[in-house]
């Protein structure tokens, strides 16, 4: 076998360099937390900030605006999917440990599966649905396996909730903004979201400017770091090994975050919960070695996740 091109190699460290700035925004969000920012302002500034930034970077390329029925959803998937599911993810995060939000989370590779395969936009295979009972079996062992901090009902509800809307949001997306520029899509979809969830903030007085100035350091954090480049360099990662590597390159960002939150928090997880997220993250690379993307609207002989764009602007920590 020839050695990997340096397209390859480089693809691979830009993947990697998307997946730690992905896993880190659990424990930058938590941070933010810690100096007095509340949910709704992070929320509602990492979008404002993030949009900005993707449409300086969209006028740069000279992407052109999709048309009216894409530009209209791709607004209304930041507004009613991105914004619902990091709202529940950040929620969690005030709830439980980062460990346990991430492990949780990252079982929506697998819903996703099962949603497609409901749809009839997959196929069942032995090793596919074996793949679904490792993760069912991990999620189990994630959640009984052990303690870490205090499991708080609400907080699990949550972070399972964040992982059904992601792994809807994606289905749609998948239809609809597949072929829209990545770096366009971005733009809308954080638009979207940073509508929706500054005109809740404003309504029902949620939105508090009055934290200091480590709670705008950790803003930016979470905006520039987990959010524009982590998603930049997950698309320039995906343009040089595909999408098929690339996403199980991304497997390694619940091992950031739970990695950090061990070093950061003393956060420890147990042996069963250890188990447990390994039986997760290898139910996601196997249902990824052929692609878990949809297969009715694409060329068969492409691994591609169809709405990987969508994926990488939408995941929390992922």
């Amino acid at each position: 076998m020839p050695p990997p091109s340096p397209h390859h190699r480089r693809g691979v460290a830009l993947c990697v360099f998307s997946a730690c700035g992905f896993g880190a925004l659990a424990i930058f969000a938590k941070e933010a937390f810690g100096a007095g920012v509340t949910v709704v302002t992070l929320l509602s500034l990492r979008f404002i900030l993030a949009a900005a930034l993707f449409w300086v970077i969209v006028t740069v390329r000279g992407a052109r605006l999709p048309s009216r029925r894409v530009l209209l959803t791709s607004l209304a998937l930041g507004a009613a999917g991105y914004a619902v599911q990091a709202g529940l993810y950040f929620g969690a995060l005030t709830r439980i440990d980062a460990s346990l939000t991430s492990l949780l989370l990252y079982i929506y590779p697998v819903l996703v599966f099962v949603g497609a395969l409901a749809l009839g936009r997959e196929r069942a295979s032995r090793r596919r649905l074996g793949a679904l009972g490792l993760a069912t079996a991990g999620t189990v062992l994630v959640l009984l396996g052990g303690s870490v901090g205090a499991i708080d009902g609400l907080g699990v509800a949550m972070a399972l909730g964040a992982a059904v809307v992601y792994a809807t949001y994606i289905l749609v997306a998948d239809r609809v903004v597949a072929q829209v520029d990545p770096f366009m899509l971005s733009a809308l979809i954080c638009t979207g979201a940073a509508v929706a969830v500054s005109a809740a903030g404003l309504v029902d007085g949620s939105l508090d400017m009055t934290f200091g100035a480590a709670g705008w350091g950790w803003i930016a954090a979470v905006a520039c770091g987990s959010t524009v480049l982590a998603v930049s360099a997950f698309f320039l990662g995906l343009r040089d090994v595909g999408p098929a590597t690339a996403s199980i390159v991304s497997t390694a960002e619940p091992a950031v975050t739970v990695g950090l939150a061990t070093v950061i928090y003393s956060e420890a997880l147990g042996a069963g919960q250890l188990v447990g997220g390994a039986l997760v993250l290898v139910a996601v690379i196997i249902l990824q070695l052929r692609g878990t993307g949809t297969v009715s609207s694409h060329d068969a002989a492409d691994p591609a996740p169809a709405a990987a764009p969508a994926r990488a602007i939408a995941r929390e920590p992922a």
